[in-house]
């Protein structure tokens, strides 16, 4: 804390403004008082504040309202609203309008002095998102997809070779990992990229109203048909057509889509016409075909028509070098979204963020981070403005990660006791060399590269691990390790 830090009370009681004065004084900030809004509003004219802590109820302009001014005058000033009057109804409007907190008389001075460290580490302790930072976004993106993996990377290639053909595209993996924006990409870099782009979700619909979706219906042709309808087949003509959940899809519809492709063309239901069939066929699924088409739930001639280009976007968790950049481009939504620009990961967020195991993908990250903005309002997003199921795996992998360093150590120790005894047992030896190898990359990790660190965790001579370190040929730079002696 230092003399640097203004802080500003508005209250129109002399003895609060004083109790305040004094318990922030404690911790060296520097505190300036006001008796009503206008006072304050002068004062915010010249000052910068950490925080404004204003009372809601006062003679003339209310905390509110001098809050909506003061907004006008420093767009980013965080206000802290406190009253005696604790009700629903203050809090909700309070927090409605983007009050930084909130809090009730009497006052709990430990509360104050954490809000006072929050919004001090939000200046201080933390550095947003650079320019460098969102070029990096739009380096790694085609599109709406983001990533700078190499699985993504090579998902990037393979739209690039083939978009511009009207071969079908068969994109695979698991719920909320993009597939909708791959096939997207693919069509927004094709050349049917002016023509539409229609999806259906063949999942979402029975079988009797997505044979209908699909091709239209004549009218009169079944009962509920009162007008002629044009199918998802007619409204993408000269486009592309997404038929996403394809595994969902019942036999019986799949032997029709397959004489569409086959024949190029189609009937509405009830119809005597054929209509063409102008479309790109790309499909997606979160389901294994293979499996499916073992129990005849889906046809091995449709699969192979599908099948011509096939994509697989893998997990989240199996790509997590593109995590932050995620995060971030949702971030940037986010600031469009509410037209502002001061939401950034702090480590320890980006730290928790890399360590989950997303499930849900992408489409659970970016639920955390519009939650994260939401409770933020401003500055960093930390780690309290995460879900509470992110904050246990975090220290679930923490204690896990502990008990395998100490497996590691007992099997090094060992090693190191019985080394002699097998050096001749090729196999054995093999497979120990292999442990201790992990056992110090992993340790090295730990340690940030500091091996007086890692030694002494180890039980062995500093020169004892360098040698090892040497003879095993650990890539220090590939394992991301600092080499601090």
């Amino acid at each position: 804390m230092n003399k640097s830090h203004k802080i500003l009370i508005v209250d129109d009681e002399e003895s609060i403004r004083r109790i305040f004065t004094k318990a922030l004084e404690k911790k060296n900030y520097l505190v300036h008082t006001a008796s009503n809004a206008e006072d304050a509003l002068l004062r915010i004219n010249k000052h910068e504040y950490l925080l404004v802590f204003s009372d809601i109820f006062m003679s003339g302009m209310s905390g509110l309202d001098l809050f909506k001014e003061a907004r006008e005058i420093a767009p980013k000033i965080k206000f802290v609203i406190m009253t005696a009057q604790d009700t629903m109804n203050n809090t909700i409007e309070a927090m409605k309008i983007g009050a930084y907190d909130y809090i009730s008389k009497p006052f709990d001075f430990e509360t104050v002095y954490a809000l006072a460290h929050k919004a001090q580490l939000s200046i201080e302790s933390q550095t947003p998102r650079t320019q460098k930072g969102l070029k990096e976004i739009d380096s790694y993106s085609v599109g709406s997809i983001i990533g700078k993996s190499k699985s993504m990377q090579d998902i990037f290639k393979t739209i690039g070779k083939s978009a511009a053909s009207d071969l079908a595209v068969l994109i695979t993996g698991e719920s909320g990992t993009g597939k909708e924006m791959v096939a997207g990409a693919m069509h927004h870099y094709s050349k049917r990229t002016d023509q539409p782009f229609i999806c259906i979700n063949c999942a979402a619909i029975s079988r009797e109203l997505l044979e209908s979706e699909l091709f239209g219906h004549e009218k009169g042709s079944f009962t509920g048909a009162i007008d002629q309808k044009k199918g998802k087949f007619e409204l993408a003509k000269g486009g592309t057509l997404f038929l996403d959940e394809i595994g969902d899809m019942e036999p019986q519809l799949q032997a029709k889509i397959l004489r569409v492709l086959q024949n190029k063309d189609f009937y509405r239901i009830g119809g005597k016409q054929p209509l063409e069939a102008n479309v790109r066929i790309i499909s997606a699924t979160n389901q294994n075909l293979e499996e499916l088409m073992e129990k005849k739930l889906f046809r091995e001639d449709l699969f192979h028509r599908l099948n011509v280009i096939h994509i697989l976007i893998p997990p989240l968790r199996d790509r997590k070098e593109d995590i932050t950049l995620l995060a971030n481009h949702f971030l940037r939504k986010c600031e469009t979204d509410l037209n502002r620009d001061e939401f950034y990961l702090s480590p320890e967020t980006e730290k928790i963020l890399n360590s989950y195991s997303w499930r849900g993908n992408i489409r659970e990250l970016e639920n955390v981070i519009k939650r994260a903005v939401v409770l933020a309002r401003t500055g960093p997003i930390l780690s309290e403005h995460l879900p509470d199921h992110l904050l246990i795996a975090d220290q679930n992998t923490l204690e896990a990660d502990d008990q395998l360093e100490n497996r590691f150590k007992l099997l090094i120790q060992d090693y190191l006791l019985k080394n002699q005894e097998i050096q001749h047992e090729n196999i054995h030896e093999n497979l120990i060399q292999l442990i201790e190898k992990n056992l110090f990359e992993v340790m090295l990790n730990k340690y940030a590269g500091k091996q007086v660190s890692v030694a002494k965790a180890l039980g062995i001579n500093r020169n004892t691990l360098k040698r090892k370190i040497d003879a095993m040929k650990i890539d220090i730079k590939k394992n991301k390790i600092n080499n601090c002696l």
